[in-house]
């Protein structure tokens, strides 16, 4: 089977994700009925720093909150101990918060501007090394819009000796939507993106997840979502 064709089949089974129908005998993973994050965490650390990852001061989700584990790349490159792990897409987080990359580790916290917005994410079945992923704004209008669509994997305290339970961000999509004054009914209605993401080496499948959120042009969360799992079908 090529390329074309796996990626293909992995979208499959993203839409049927996103419509809702049922996979036998498997599941889904959406944010519908899931509690809106009332933050956002991110944690930032420099692929360098290997003690970092254990270090007891990392701070924790508090109630509601969503965190994000972000390894950035370091000096050290490809010699550096968390490498293997490092995204290039964390350099661009960091500089939409306008900060620098940190030596050590560093967090930010945010929480979403009032709103009517409503955002879902949703992810199909791992095939072949993709997993297809969505990310829906509802209403659409309004604008411009960020929206930013991680693939993360979730690993419990203890994972590695962090001191914490993280989402560790492994592949990142970041989509533009425009000013709404050219779209068509239904763009106003709904902003829609659906792609196949890679599956990192070494990543765990069942530990896989998508988290979102989108900013508006003033680089204000507007709205956050993470998927959970639904149970498989019964056969009953």
């Amino acid at each position: 089977m090529n390329k074309v064709s796996r990626v293909g089949l992995a979208v499959a089974a993203l839409l049927l994700a996103v419509s809702g129908a049922p996979v036998a005998a498997q599941s889904f993973c959406a944010s519908d009925g899931v509690p809106r994050p009332v933050a956002l965490l991110e944690r930032f650390v420099n692929a360098d720093c290997e003690a970092c990852w254990s270090d007891p001061q990392t701070p924790a989700a508090q109630r509601g909150e969503l965190a994000l584990d972000w390894i950035v790349p370091g000096a050290r490159g490809e010699d550096a101990p968390l490498s293997a792990v490092a995204v290039r897409e964390g350099l661009a987080r960091l500089e939409a918060l306008r900060r620098s990359p940190p030596p050590g580790a560093q967090a930010a916290r945010q929480r979403p501007a009032r709103g009517a917005h409503r955002l879902r994410v949703a992810h199909g079945l791992p095939f072949n090394g993709y997993l297809g992923a969505s990310i829906e704004l509802k209403p659409g209008s309004g604008g411009p819009w960020q929206a930013w669509l991680l693939l993360v994997e979730s690993l419990p305290i203890g994972a590695e000796g962090s001191p914490v339970a993280r989402n560790l961000v492994r592949n990142v999509l970041q989509v533009a939507w425009s000013e709404d004054r050219t779209l068509s009914k239904e763009e106003r209605a709904r902003r829609f993106e659906s792609r196949a993401m890679s599956i990192p080496e070494g990543a765990s499948p069942d530990r896989l997840r998508v988290v979102g959120w989108v900013e508006d042009g003033r680089g204000r969360i507007r709205a956050i979502a993470e998927s959970r799992c639904a149970a498989p079908a019964s056969k009953g």
